[in-house]
């Protein structure tokens, strides 16, 4: 028998009736949830193959599945790019894969970021959240010893949500712990 992952779990028993009752779902199909997790890193143009490798290596095991490399797909003659040249990997997450990740980086890489504030709250306007990440040493998987180089890490999470305020009340029920607001204070005027 195949075990749920806790996060979906916690998705289909807590997630859907809060979102069902705060906006009025009368269909099940109307609630939105989470399509894919996309992770993609950069590498720089000029890097060597041990390099390329070492990323392809890194950003498979934080995914749980093997990375694919992107290339370049025209010349770029100021960033002394070629078309074809290793310019990145990319990770596409669906599925249980999705579901154990977000668990991941939500109970055990956030919370091991120094002085960790929350993430931004900013959308793209069609409901999906990007989040980028300066260290991906912050996964568990990812061991010192081998790396060579501190890499950056975009973390894509697209929704079936309309707008930004569905997607931030999707991603807020499911533990993402965004950053509070506050009201500036009012600027008092001395009058002289």
């Amino acid at each position: 028998m195949k075990q749920i992952p806790q996060l979906k779990k916690h998705y289909l028993e807590v997630v859907v009736p809060a979102l069902k009752q705060s906006r009025g779902y009368t269909n099940p199909h109307q609630v939105p949830s989470i399509l894919k997790v996309v992770l993609n890193t950069g590498i720089n143009s000029g890097a060597d193959k041990t390099v390329i490798a070492e990323s392809q290596r890194d950003l498979s095991a934080i995914g749980g599945q093997k990375a694919v490399l992107t290339k370049a797909r025209k010349d770029i003659a100021n960033f002394k790019l070629r078309s074809g040249q290793t310019v990145g990997a990319t990770v596409t997450l669906r599925g249980d894969n999705m579901w154990h990740f977000l668990t991941r980086l939500l109970v055990v890489a956030l919370p091991a970021i120094r002085d960790f504030r929350g993430v931004p709250t900013k959308f793209d306007g069609n409901g999906n959240y990007n989040l980028g990440v300066s260290d991906y040493s912050i996964f568990p998987e990812i061991s010192l010893e081998n790396t060579k180089r501190i890499m950056g890490l975009d973390i894509s999470v697209v929704t079936s949500a309309g707008t930004d305020d569905e997607g931030r009340e999707l991603l807020k029920l499911l533990g993402f712990p965004f950053r509070r607001t506050e009201a500036a204070p009012a600027k008092t005027s001395t009058a002289a």
